[in-house]
């Protein structure tokens, strides 16, 4: 098997498991991988300290599968996706909905890195994010229907950007089984909505906000209790409507969703037919416009809101841009402050990997400074629980959040 030798003074990272090993960090390649192949790393003194795929083109040219000398087969893919499959499950009623959707694969936090399943009802999406997965997928997609035979179909959502850092284009489409229909019924914490898993932003649905869709959802109760009036709700950067459709009850007077797609605006419009009963009729805006412009119009229009969720995109892909990022997170913050009645919330999130959660809070500060507001944290957010961050690998911890009150 060929070797990839690690230079002396960057052993520490692989000894601590940390599933990356960087192009600098390699002193010798042994042998003549191909892109993709399995090969093992050793110390200069030729001791073993790990196994994973090899990819030369990339800037992470080892991705590293296992501390043990093991052999890598059908078995080894099998064991490890059972393993977080199972996880998944610990815990869970067993009367949850058929209906139901998750993350069953988070990649490296998996120890399976550059590979994300989903679970949409009878469907898994599988994003193949690496060359090492990619070449795999077709027996990936084998094994994950032995081990959930009741799927009906496995499809290909590997269309990001992150790909062509392997050298691979972009692709989807059908990998096992039917064809899933154009949009998948799903329902959580109550609530029904529509999924795209063709053309929808990652796998077709923000599956890593589902904890928070819950806390939100808790916090308007409780603004409904103290406030004797309907509560005005603004959801920026809504896509379908996550957000906004898990808060709706009868006290709510307004839910303003704002994105800047049509089509995702669209289809919370259908999401909020489905859950829309005769006891809890809001009146609800879908909005499509650049956020920025929008708060600021509303800012010298007087508007006020009693809850706000700021769920922007990406705006750092790298720490080249995390201080032109800083500028577009505390522009939306601070204007959101400006929005809120007093004892009102403000739920904002960053998803960019190179902002780090204190660097976060430090931003969020800043727009509360310049607001003129008081303001207090009153829950730290993350991903959902089906996104564990493996110890080992605090890059997984990509999402960050605070829930904050306004004085």
């Amino acid at each position: 098997m060929p070797q990839i030798v690690i230079r002396h003074d960057r052993e520490k990272p692989v000894i601590q498991q940390h599933p990356w090993i960087f192009s600098g960090a390699i002193q010798e390649v042994r042998g003549d991988p191909a892109p993709g192949d399995i090969v093992d790393v050793v110390s200069t003194k030729g001791r073993f300290l790990a196994r994973g795929y090899w990819n030369q083109k990339s800037q992470i040219q080892v991705r590293i599968l296992t501390w043990q000398d093991e052999p890598i087969n059908d078995d080894w893919w099998r064991r490890m996706m059972q393993q977080a499959i199972v996880a998944r499950s610990s815990g869970l009623p067993s009367n949850m909905p058929d209906k139901m959707a998750k993350r069953l694969i988070n990649a490296e936090s998996d120890w399976l890195p550059g590979l994300v399943v989903d679970r949409y009802a009878d469907f898994l999406v599988l994003q193949a994010l690496t060359l090492g997965i990619d070449r795999r997928k077709h027996d990936i997609a084998r094994l994950l229907h032995e081990l959930m035979p009741e799927v009906k179909g496995i499809y290909e959502r590997s269309d990001v950007d992150v790909r062509g850092k392997e050298g691979l284009k972009p692709q989807s489409g059908l990998l096992w089984g039917d064809e899933p229909p154009e949009y998948i019924e799903i329902q959580e914490s109550g609530s029904k909505f529509l999924v795209d898993v063709r053309k929808g932003h990652k796998t077709g649905f923000y599956l890593d906000q589902s904890a928070n869709r819950v806390i939100a959802q808790n916090y308007v109760e409780k603004l409904n209790r103290l406030f004797e009036r309907p509560l005005k709700i603004l959801n920026l950067c809504s896509y379908t409507g996550g957000f906004a459709i898990s808060i709706i009850n009868q006290r709510i007077a307004s839910i303003t969703c704002v994105d800047a797609s049509y089509e995702v605006l669209e289809l919370a419009e259908r999401n909020a037919e489905l859950n829309l009963t005769a006891n809890n009729t809001p009146e609800l805006e879908f909005l499509q416009a650049d956020v920025f412009q929008l708060l600021r119009d509303y800012v010298d229009q007087g508007e006020k809101f009693d809850f706000i969720i700021c769920d922007p995109p990406k705006f750092a892909h790298n720490a080249g841009q995390v201080d032109k990022a800083a500028r577009g997170y505390k522009d939306l913050n601070l204007h959101c402050f400006k929005l809120l009645n007093s004892g009102g919330y403000l739920m904002t999130f960053s998803c960019s990997g190179a902002i780090s959660t204190d660097l976060f809070q430090k931003i969020v500060f800043g727009a509360l400074v310049d607001s003129g507001r008081q303001g207090q944290i009153v829950e730290y957010l993350s991903a959902a629980p089906d996104h564990p961050v493996a110890l080992t690998f605090p890059e997984g911890a990509y999402l960050k959040g605070l829930l904050t009150r306004v004085m």
